[in-house]
């Protein structure tokens, strides 16, 4: 606990080191990923999602699935700010983030190049639990409140849903990208 002396000052998140600053990659970043890659990618696309804190939370949970890169659109996303930085306690800065201008193009050029695009909807029929995602794999997210745009759910392959038991009809945008994920390294794991 700090001293009342020291409520004056900010607290330092000794995860995120303030010199550091991160950048977003650009779409090239991919092509190269492609390029005989060492195990099947898993990739992490994020359609909008607008909270610094969510996308925080997203990239240490990408960080800690082993995510190859973050994909998420240029426009009417949160972009690469220090408050993204410090909820992410080091992962912004060892995930790589790529920033594309065109997300159903992007996603379009990972189907073509053998990426299995997964989405999360909790319209859809089969759940997370029986669905394989042990092969080469993005996850796709939507962001709070809205879900995936059109675009963006019509280039899945698959939409999945997580299994809600409660009363509420679904769970923070960080949270649901942290459970699937894990569901996803959980399978490669027993592979």
């Amino acid at each position: 606990m700090r001293k009342r002396s020291d409520q004056s000052r900010p607290r330092i998140n000794k995860h995120a080191e303030s010199g550091n600053k991160m950048q977003a990659r650009g779409e090239e970043f991919l092509d190269q990923l492609l390029i005989d890659p060492p195990k099947p990618l898993f990739f992490l696309i994020l359609d909008q999602v607008q909270d610094p804190h969510n996308l925080g939370a997203c990239l240490r949970s990408a960080d800690g699935a082993g995510v190859d890169a973050v994909i998420v659109p240029k426009d009417r996303a949160v972009a690469l700010t220090e408050t993204v930085r410090m909820i992410a306690c080091g992962a912004a800065e060892s995930v790589p983030v790529v920033m594309v201008t065109n997300l159903a193009r992007t996603m379009e050029f990972l189907k073509g190049a053998g990426i299995w695009l997964v989405g999360t909807s909790d319209q859809a029929e089969k759940s997370i639990y029986d669905t394989d995602l042990t092969g080469p794999l993005a996850i796709v997210i939507g962001s709070e409140g809205k879900g995936m745009r059109r675009l963006t759910t019509e280039n899945c392959d698959f939409l999945v849903s997580l299994p809600m038991a409660g009363k509420v009809e679904s769970l923070n945008v960080s949270v649901a990208t942290g459970i699937t994920l894990y569901e996803a390294v959980r399978q490669r794991m027993s592979k």
